[in-house]
């Protein structure tokens, strides 16, 4: 894998827990894939008949991310966590927005684990280094379909240019189109599960191979 990937002091010293797993994979992004929602629609349910609303305070990869906001400087309430959103909109029996394959996809890989998790657009990120810290006060940010987005207390992965993904919401920047070839996904563990965050990444890969013609990719667990 070409990225290399630093977590920061100041999330080490808030979230000392916290593992993360990189996945690079080369693929092809389509605008819907009917296979892949049929896939959704078994997955979804299942986990609706397994769990209610008030599960989600006992699901860890969940209760870690919102402490960790917590820790950081930010109320996960009024910032929810992508992966709690996801699983708390699935199990109000509400359906998920369609966006892309690759969007798509990584939203069930979330909803499964419970991780919130960074899916960019490989080519347009600037540099090889990403850091992972913490969001400062008026620092420039644009969630996809957010507008400007106040992140500061959020973790926050940065490339050369800044920020280009928090869990509440990835930035305009590096966002994935249907002209998007590489994907490069970041898996957030701040539950410190080492083993659930690299089955997370081997998912995504599964389902980039069944859905979307992804090559055989490459894994960064650190």
């Amino acid at each position: 894998m070409d990225y290399k990937l630093i977590v920061s002091e100041e999330i080490r010293l808030a979230c000392p827990q916290f593992v993360g797993a990189a996945v690079s994979v080369t693929f092809q992004n389509s605008e819907y894939s009917a296979p892949l929602w049929q896939e959704i629609g078994r997955f979804l349910a299942d986990y609706r008949s397994r769990y209610t609303v008030d599960s989600i305070k006992e699901m860890p990869a969940i209760e870690a991310t919102r402490q960790a906001y917590k820790r950081c400087g930010k109320d996960p309430s009024r910032y929810r966590p992508s992966g709690e959103a996801l699983v708390r909109r699935t199990l109000q029996g509400k359906e998920l927005y369609r966006v892309s394959t690759a969007v798509d996809l990584i939203n069930l890989a979330s909803i499964a684990y419970g991780y919130s998790i960074g899916g960019f657009d490989a080519d347009k990120i600037q540099g090889k280094t990403l850091t992972l810290g913490i969001g400062r006060e008026g620092e420039p940010y644009e969630g996809i379909g957010r507008g400007p987005l106040n992140i500061a207390g959020l973790p926050v992965w940065r490339d050369e240019l800044g920020g280009i993904g928090t869990p509440t919401s990835d930035n305009e920047r590096t966002k994935m189109s249907l002209s998007t070839a590489c994907l490069l996904a970041i898996v957030n563990g701040y539950d410190g599960n080492s083993g659930q965050v690299e089955a997370c990444a081997r998912y995504i890969l599964q389902l980039t191979r069944r859905f979307a013609s992804g090559d055989e990719g490459e894994i960064l667990l650190f």
